[in-house]
């Protein structure tokens, strides 16, 4: 499938008028800016590299040497670090997407950047409009230096664009004021690399930039990367766009459109898919339900740096997502490949365009994402590259080793067998390939299927442990011993199926774009009501708590007591299954985080309920609700959930057998850590306010914010009543909330820094005029009444209550 020949677009061999206008009359001396002969500026020294255009380098000097036929056509340039320093980014972030055009203009070439933000049909009168308001800016000039001898094509010298500081193509300026960045130092900046292949350009320069807070190597005063611009050719023809759904999970982008039939400009979204299309000899069988093969199939290929004993799981993750392809019409849509050997192809590279790669990058980074460079004009993937990070195979060992050695012996252990280590890496592989299919994370699909039924071998070996492999759903944490047999991961699932369906099947008899709408609708509405194919999109600031990451089933309290019982007995055999002679104790030390870790997110599970609002994307034709509160019942079981199993001291991992082998002090403040982020994260502003909203809509049937505050005062200082010893843990707990309460009376709701907001929900509130301070100084009154009431069963109790009477004094009433 590779090709080792690279053709740029063939030009017009006739004269343009702008090389005829370039010689001069007889006679004439040639002005200082006037083009010269060809082989005056491409020497024979230059080293050519044709493809898209033709780059000459000839000394220190890049020139392009551009066709005819490419003037005024569409390019993507896509700027990446393809390098980078410990704290900047990490290799393959990209950075700035923009569409350029090349354009001629008298003696010189113009490089524009094109916005398709806003837009109308050609065809209306408002076409006009729209142009005239959306100028193209000029990012650069060029001088024109030569013509090609028959006249098809100019020549400029690009160095420029890649050895100065052209800031669209190249750090971007929000990172440029995070490490206070002031200039481009020049003389350590320098061009790597430019080379062309058949769509597209790669161009590689070092950027060293003067910095007053580098990140890194802080005596240097600058950071120094390395960046790639990638210069892609758009299709003269783009694909038929497919309108976005919020009901489905997708990679979108969106438009202003000014043509509508609409009293108002409206965003018009549609999704980011690759060009699947069935054959024309095949039309008549894909139409009476025959699986067809696409014309131009979804092609991965594997990295030769990848090792060859993980390289077939990658694959298998790939072709995963066969199944999903097949219930959109197509067989044979998707297909993982190893590269040509440099014997067979010397060319095969991949930063060329036409090949999409899973790249296997050295680096300690212990993760891997699936970017992909799609057609802003149509949303067409035209390419993607899964980086693969080594380290992510010890992110995994630990997820597999927390969530599973419980009921697992191929858990046990720091280092797995490879069939292990394999079939972890193929669940990765299908994840990352599902993103560079223009699926994003859908954390609502765990939620699906009833805590109970992920014990059930039968059931889990038929649907996974999720319905989508897109959430991060990770391993079955829920398993109990004596559940053998049980899968313990998800596959590709019935949402991936449908999700897929629902963005790649063709619909032939449709013309366009808003011709599918009713057949997609449709697609919908036949599993509207079911949880498999609901989707819930990944927060950043937990609301809806049926739609977070990490968690397993229906219920997050029973999940999670699952989960803990299996941390218990964890602890016990860490020793023992983290042993290996003559080797220290830090594996120890990291599985025990793992646990910790692991504990803290069953805590955000459960309280992410408490003031938590479910919600569940409709339409006008779909009755209910999209946003209801979360049953008081189960808000309140929530609470005595984290009372019992986090604000009552966890003891249980509290093990001086492994204390004494990783450290000489810190368990004391480990502890305080995880319950202080829990309790800080119930007292939120916005949570607060959301049960507030809860009573004035449901009235005394909801869990409101006094009751909340009351039940966890309770639960907090429940030794106020009893007259029971407070232990070390539960004071330090009890200062934790006076300093909390004292917080709350005393700020406001942070800002969302602004380029975050579009990641980050947050429920808006003006504490000062809200009701929360009125219920947090009801609060602190009665826990001062309790607290003078109180005697301690010991000195260090007694010692306890009288300081936290005077921290809650200095803040009902400050001097």
């Amino acid at each position: 499938m590779a090709f080792s020949c690279k053709t740029a677009e063939k030009a017009s061999k006739s004269k343009t008028p702008d090389a005829t206008a370039a010689a001069k009359p007889p006679g004439k001396k040639p002005g200082k800016n006037d083009p010269k002969p060809y082989n005056k500026v491409i020497t024979k020294d230059a080293k050519s590299d044709e493809g898209l255009f033709t780059v000459h380098t000839v000394d220190d000097k890049y020139y392009y040497e551009i066709p005819d036929t490419l003037f005024d056509r569409e390019m993507l340039m896509v700027t990446r670090i393809a390098k980078t320093a410990s704290g900047i980014g990490f290799g393959g972030g990209k950075q700035n997407t923009q569409v350029l055009r090349w354009q001629r203009n008298g003696k010189k070439v113009v490089l524009r950047v094109v916005s398709h933000q806003v837009v109308a049909a050609d065809s209306l009168p408002v076409h006009e409009a729209v142009v005239n308001s959306n100028f193209e800016p000029v990012l650069a000039t060029f001088p024109i230096q030569a013509y090609s001898k028959d006249s098809t094509s100019t020549v400029i010298d690009v160095t420029p664009l890649f050895s100065k500081d052209v800031k669209a193509l190249g750090y971007p300026q929000s990172r440029r004021q995070q490490y206070r960045i002031t200039r481009l130092e020049s003389d350590k900046s320098f061009i790597e690399s430019v080379k062309s292949y058949p769509l597209n350009i790669e161009a590689r320069h070092v950027k060293t930039y003067a910095a007053g807070r580098p990140p890194s190597n802080s005596s240097t005063g600058s950071i120094s990367l390395e960046l790639n611009n990638s210069m892609i050719l758009l299709p003269k023809e783009p694909m038929k766009r497919r309108m976005f759904d919020q009901r489905v999970g997708w990679f979108a982008r969106g438009q202003v459109d000014y043509g509508l039939d609409a009293q108002e400009s409206k965003t018009i979204s549609y999704l980011d898919r690759w060009r699947l299309e069935v054959k024309d000899e095949d039309i008549e069988k894909f139409k009476r339900g025959e699986l067809v093969e696409p014309k131009k199939p979804i092609i991965y290929y594997i990295d030769r740096a990848t090792p060859e004993q993980w390289r077939k799981y990658i694959k298998q993750g790939i072709e995963d997502w066969q199944v999903a392809f097949e219930a959109a019409g197509f067989k044979n849509a998707i297909i993982a490949m190893d590269p040509p050997t440099p014997e067979e192809d010397p060319e095969w590279s991949p930063e060329d365009v036409r090949y999409s790669v899973v790249r296997y990058l050295a680096s300690p980074i212990p993760n891997a994402n699936g970017p992909h460079v799609s057609d802003p004009r149509s949303g067409e993937i035209l390419e993607s590259d899964i980086n693969w990070y080594h380290n992510v195979m010890t992110l995994l060992r630990n997820w597999f080793f927390v969530q599973t050695a419980a009921i697992n012996p191929d858990a046990r252990g720091v280092a797995f067998k490879d069939e292990v280590m394999g079939r972890l890496i193929r669940f990765v592989s299908a994840h990352e390939v599902g993103h560079t299919l223009g699926l994003p994370h859908n954390m609502g699909s765990s939620v699906a299927y009833p805590v109970e039924k992920l014990r059930d071998p039968e059931f889990t070996k038929e649907f996974g442990t999720a319905p989508s492999i897109m959430d991060y759903a990770r391993f079955n944490y829920v398993a109990q011993p004596g559940d053998e047999g049980v899968a313990l991961m998800p596959n590709i699932g019935p949402y991936d199926k449908y999700a897929i369906m629902w963005g790649y099947k063709p619909i032939l008899d449709a013309e366009t774009a808003d011709d599918e709408k009713k057949t997609l609708d449709s697609w919908i509405l036949e599993h509207a009501g079911d949880p498999k194919y609901r989707f819930g999109r990944q927060q950043f600031g937990v609301i809806d708590p049926s739609s977070q990451t990490e968690d397993l089933g229906d219920d997050a309290v029973l999940a999670s007591d699952y989960g803990i019982k299996n941390l218990q007995r964890i602890v016990p055999n860490l020793i023992e299954w983290t042993a290996e002679d003559g080797k220290n104790y830090d594996d120890l030390e990291t599985m025990y985080g793992q646990v910790l870790g692991q504990f803290n997110r069953y805590m955000g599970h459960v309280s992410s309920n408490i003031g938590g609002v479910y919600e569940y994307y409709k339409t006008y034709d779909q009755e209910g609700a999209v946003y209801t509160h979360v049953s008081t019942d189960h808000q309140k079981k929530a609470m005595q959930f984290l009372q019992d199993e986090l604000f009552t001291t966890p003891e249980w991992m509290l093990d001086n057998n492994i204390f004494n082998k990783i450290e000489s002090a810190g368990h004391i403040e480990r502890v305080r850590g995880i319950q202080t982020r829990t309790l800080n994260n119930m007292m939120d502003f916005g949570r607060m306010q959301r049960l507030l909203e809860n009573e004035s809509i449901n009235g005394s049937q909801a869990y409101g914010l006094y009751d909340m505050m009351k039940d966890l005062r309770r639960g907090l200082f429940s030794e106020l009543r009893t007259g029971r010893k407070i232990d070390i843990y539960r004071r330090n707990l009890q200062r934790a909330y006076i300093e909390r309460m004292e917080f709350i009376m005393t700020n406001e709701q942070p800002p969302v820094p602004a380029q975050f907001r579009r990641f980050i929900r947050a429920t808006n509130v003006d504490v000062s005029q809200s009701d929360i301070r009125a219920v947090v100084r009801a609060e602190l009154k009665s826990l001062r009444s309790q607290l003078r009431n109180a005697r301690g069963a010991d000195s260090m109790s007694r010692i306890h209550i009288a300081d936290a009477i005077e921290r809650v004094n200095d803040i009902l009433d400050p001097k």
